[in-house]
């Protein structure tokens, strides 16, 4: 590495050196991005009943709620996916974070219904941007060796987000009131965006592809150097990236087959969770349970897929990702089954371990299923793989959004509700089992 003759490709320059400050402070900076979405999506779910009866509403009535927020998050992550392998990860993350603070901040002073869900739609927006950026830009600075460790550890955010989101909510909803807890969700984005402007790098591996100056690229390089003063080599691509992208590129030959099983898998892991987080709080109450034990038993879901995600990224890397995966949705399916037990009982020890147990089963997969899309694609395309991937996954919690509700107004019990997710859980294993023999044959 010490002329500027020797050319080496991106990720073998990344993988040669320790994992530096620069590094580190992305992985942050991820971590609270998907953080704050986190507590964002388990706020909404617990200023529900304060809704409800601030405006004399029936539970149906707040599908749309659930929805548009949903909705906006498929859309931004269809439309700033793509956005983000053209014009970079760095202006799209900015762009978004600073769209859904705004937006979560004003949804806290809407006077009617109408105006919270149109409000919710543009945070929505905002948070599907963000997201799929931070796995991206995580997955593009980490070592190969450590990328499911890492990836998973920075989504780790969004469980400990929604955990907080959980029992800050049922904690301050009586002293604050649910505008409160949307201005926690808009000031905190915000208060974040100088850091992210400031400080916040573009992608290597983007500046590489789409040819930037070298010594545009060498300063970035320098950042995560183990010798910042080193001669930078030509940093060079690798076969599979190209600089031009097109949403086709997920359908070419080498992609099509995974990129579909994926999304199945996608789509019907965040159906489960987001049916679970919006809501399990008015499920529990409707039982018996008040408000804040329900926060308490919904919130251990969210630490599960927290201890899950960290537990399953570093199985990913060394046993295999598709295997783990489709492994832990098996054992997410037998645990909602326990939570319908527990339910049926009013048996709080089985449902802190049954929710626990799904939340390492389906959360924790999910959070492992984003750092295997990110690694499933080249860098020309990632972030729009990774996107329409969450996309497709938005529009699984769209419906479990709504589903929770009209199976509510259909008179289903709260142990039927529950139970029946166990059916898209091995759904989500079946697709992984399958991506598992496909990778295994192209090996």
């Amino acid at each position: 590495m010490n002329t500027t003759t020797n050319t080496m490709e991106v990720q073998a320059f990344i993988d040669a050196q320790p994992l530096s400050a620069t590094q580190k402070l992305i992985i942050a900076l991820c971590f609270v991005v998907v953080a704050i979405d986190g507590f964002d999506t388990a706020a909404v779910g617990f200023i529900a009943p304060a809704l409800i009866e601030q405006w004399q509403l029936t539970q149906p009535q707040l599908a749309p709620l659930f929805g548009a927020g949903l909705f906006g998050l498929m859309i931004g992550a269809l439309v700033f996916g793509p956005l983000a392998d053209k014009i970079g990860r760095k202006p799209i993350m900015i762009g978004s974070v600073f769209v859904f603070g705004a937006a979560s901040f004003l949804s806290a002073f809407s006077p009617d219904l109408q105006t919270l869900v149109i409000l919710r739609f543009i945070t929505g927006i905002g948070l599907g941007g963000a997201m799929p950026n931070a796995i991206t830009m995580t997955s593009e600075f980490c070592p190969t060796a450590r990328r499911s460790t890492l990836v998973t550890l920075m989504f780790c955010g969004f469980t400990i987000g929604s955990a907080l989101g959980g029992i800050v909510s049922g904690q301050l909803i009586p002293s604050i009131g649910w505008q409160g807890i949307l201005i926690i969700g808009g000031v905190m984005p915000l208060m974040i965006l100088p850091i992210l402007i400031w400080w916040f790098p573009m992608s290597l591996r983007f500046m590489v592809t789409k040819n930037f100056p070298k010594h545009k690229v060498d300063q970035v390089a320098r950042r995560i150097s183990a010798d910042p003063n080193a001669i930078v080599p030509q940093l060079i691509a690798a076969p599979t990236d190209k600089a031009q992208v097109s949403v086709k590129e997920l359908f070419s030959k080498n992609y099509a087959l995974g990129t579909i099983l994926m999304w199945i898998a996608f789509f019907m892991s965040m159906l489960i969770i987001y049916l679970i987080s919006s809501w399990m709080p008015t499920l529990l109450k409707s039982v018996g349970f008040d408000l804040k034990n329900a926060a308490w038993i919904t919130s251990v879901f969210q630490i599960g897929g927290t201890i899950g995600a960290i537990t399953l990224g570093y199985l990913m890397d060394k046993k295999g990702a598709a295997k783990v995966l489709y492994l832990s949705y098996i054992a997410g399916a037998v645990f909602l089954i326990i939570v319908g037990q527990g339910i049926i009982g009013l048996n709080l020890a089985l449902l802190l371990i049954g929710m626990f147990g799904i939340g390492v089963g389906v959360s924790g997969s999910q959070v492992g299923a984003n750092a295997f899309s990110s690694a499933y694609y080249p860098t020309h395309c990632r972030a729009t793989g990774v996107s329409w991937a969450n996309a497709v996954g938005r529009s699984g919690s769209v419906v479990g959004s709504m589903v929770g509700g009209w199976l509510m107004a259909m008179n289903l019990s709260a142990d039927t509700i529950v139970g029946l997710l166990a059916v898209p859980a091995l759904v989500a294993a079946v697709m992984f089992f399958l991506i598992g023999q496909m990778i295994a044959r192209q090996s």
